[in-house]
């Protein structure tokens, strides 16, 4: 008799739980997600009423490259410069959003007694919508032309490179002691090696030889070669210390930036369909369903941060950005969701042994929840609206009209808006790349301190300080600016620029080169020379006073990157201790803010680097 693989008979039950619960939710009207989902429940070991599946390592395999091709997806889709052109109100509501729930989320893993570690994950987990369920909900209730998405999808681009940056930055907060100090060196310089390959692979290699090689490409051959280029990174990124998930986008960024984007999307459906659809089912299988009555109480908290969170935040983001209250509703209710990246991060956390057991099936279920809540959120939103004018008071109304009717953007105003938000994410980019290299640089030192210093609290207090002092000026770099005061704006803004204007509203800065700060507003001032970026900050600043809000918003979003390496730092080196933390957290920033020494010492490291660079480029 023949017999048959463990492995085609556990394939052949998901696919069909999966075809029945997709047909149920399309019958629904739900996303096919839910579906997936749903069938993994069925399909899982903790599901004795039906056939379950036999070998879950086998399965588990058919799952992590399922994750590798939802990402690559992903990163198909996502494109650099989709990212550096995204308008204005996308940016600073995916900031909000992020900014807000990842402190909101923290905090409520606290309150429900949860460790600093699972409390961190929590709030990464539902600071991110999901672009799969949001996408597939707008195409069933056909409203993928209305305005107001188009503001959505730029959100969930922004939102994409967090998660992206998420799974590379929190595995660091999870480095225990024992962590040896050699591999934490390589694991640094493996960092710049990946970074420079792929930014390589990126300009000039893999579009060069696409582009050679396209007049020969049948589109069996370009799905062959797309598929190896795609596994291919992913090696380099395992091999590199990072996850197979962070290599996968990479790659599909940069191959979205070829000119047979359109080709490889149309070829790579399918297997993109497939082994999404096998992704979802394993996180599913994952489910006990007891535990979802056990954890009841967590679930429904966590349900209700969610949708009353995200919610809120995303149309004060979109308000604030000088958006209609109509479209803020619309928009703040399509992301009221938790995304594929939460299963993402809670997979990380569990492989790291960082996470706790039950964090997994409770964002699940509070996914499954808020995945089902979705079309009804994007339904509801024009009662919602109506809703808000009947209560809220007319003085509100008059000012959001108002404030969005002077928000309104000009060509100039926009193409500044471009350029603020290319500077501001390359060096959002480039800082938080030197701080995380010099992070895992003070990891591997840590235990030859230690043999150095026997004292254990002494060594962990001078590793603090020597760490934070090396961090501070790139962290100074990081934030861009001091707080003043209200009264002295004037006065500072008079001493540090002329008064004169050319056709454009141009502010021409005085030409001495000690006047190198510029005041914005009443809370902030730049303190970067001669930067471009602060010469527009400035500007817009002084242009509108609807600008504002959306400028400390992005603000408050390097504060909060700057805020997790300090963290950091102190979780690795000193305390687990959330007051003392909070403590030593306040008081950093506090000095980096006040610092002008810390000033000059980044614009003399800035200064060097630029005069070398001005020496190599006159030498060639």
């Amino acid at each position: 008799m023949h017999s048959i693989n463990p492995l085609i008979i556990d394939l052949t039950l998901i696919t069909i739980y999966a075809g029945i619960t997709t047909l149920l939710c399309k019958k629904l009207r739900q996303p096919i997600v839910l579906g997936y989902l749903l069938a993994g429940i069925l399909a899982g070991p903790y599901f004795n009423l039906l056939p379950t599946v036999h070998d879950k390592e086998d399965l588990q395999l058919w799952a992590d490259i399922g994750v590798i091709f939802l990402l690559f997806g992903l990163g198909l889709e996502f494109s650099f410069k989709k990212m550096l052109n995204v308008g204005k109100a996308a940016m600073i509501t995916a900031n909000a959003n992020i900014l807000f729930m990842l402190f909101l989320g923290y905090n409520v893993g606290l309150l429900l007694g949860w460790s600093t570690i699972d409390s961190f994950f929590l709030g990464s987990m539902i600071s991110m919508s999901s672009t799969t369920i949001i996408i597939k909900t707008f195409a069933d209730l056909n409203i993928k032309k209305q305005k107001f998405t188009d503001l959505v999808f730029g959100v969930l681009i922004v939102e994409d490179l967090a998660g992206v940056l998420m799974l590379v930055l929190l595995p660091t907060i999870a480095v225990g002691a024992s962590i040896n100090g050699l591999d934490l060196v390589l694991s640094t310089a493996k960092l710049g090696f990946f970074l420079v390959l792929c930014f390589i692979i990126g300009i000039y290699l893999v579009p060069t030889f696409l582009e050679k090689i396209q007049g020969l490409l049948s589109d069996e051959m370009l799905l062959l070669i797309t598929i190896s280029l795609c596994f291919g990174m992913v090696l380099l990124a395992t091999s590199s210390g990072f996850s197979s998930a962070l290599g996968a986008f990479v790659m599909g960024s940069i191959l979205a930036e070829t000119s047979l984007i359109e080709r490889i999307e149309k070829n790579l459906h399918p297997l993109k369909d497939f082994f999404g659809a096998v992704f979802f089912v394993s996180v599913g299988m994952m489910v006990d369903p007891s535990m979802l009555v056990t954890y009841a109480q967590p679930i429904l908290v966590i349900t209700i941060v969610v949708l009353v969170g995200i919610t809120f935040f995303s149309m004060l983001g979109f308000i604030a950005s000088g958006q209609p209250l109509k479209i803020a509703v619309s928009g703040a209710f399509s992301l009221a969701q938790v995304g594929e990246f939460a299963f993402i991060i809670a997979s990380l956390g569990m492989s790291l042994g960082v996470l706790s057991a039950k964090v997994y099936p409770i964002i699940v279920a509070v996914s499954v929840v808020t995945t089902f809540i979705t079309p009804m959120m994007m339904k509801s939103s024009d009662k919602a609206f109506n809703l808000l004018n009947k209560i809220m008071p007319k003085t509100w109304q008059e000012y959001i009209a108002s404030y969005s009717s002077s928000a309104k953007v000009t060509h100039n105003e926009e193409r500044l808006w471009s350029a603020l938000f290319k500077s501001y994410l390359i060096r959002l980019l480039i800082f938080s790349i030197i701080l995380y290299s010099i992070l895992l640089c003070a990891i591997a030192i840590r235990p030859y301190i230690r043999q150095l210093i026997p004292y254990r609290m002494v060594a962990n207090v001078i590793m603090t300080s020597v760490t934070l002092l090396i961090m501070a000026p790139f962290l100074k770099a990081l934030i861009g600016w001091n707080i003043v005061t209200t009264k002295s704006i004037k006065e500072k803004i008079l001493a540090l620029f002329g008064k004169k204007r050319d056709e454009d509203e141009k502010i021409e800065p005085k030409t001495d080169e000690k006047s190198q700060e510029i005041a914005a507003g009443g809370l902030y001032k730049f303190l970067l020379g001669k930067s471009q970026a602060s010469k527009i900050y400035y500007k817009l600043w002084m242009t509108k006073k609807s600008n504002r809000l959306p400028l400390v918003i992005l603000t408050s979003f390097r504060v909060l990157v700057s805020s997790f390496f300090i963290v950091t730092v102190i979780h690795q080196f000193l305390s687990e201790n959330t007051r003392l933390t909070m403590a030593l957290l306040l008081i950093t920033i506090f000095f980096v803010f006040r610092s002008r020494w810390l000033l000059e010492q980044y614009l003399k490291i800035e200064q060097q680097f630029l005069r070398n660079l001005e020496r190599n480029a006159e030498e060639d």
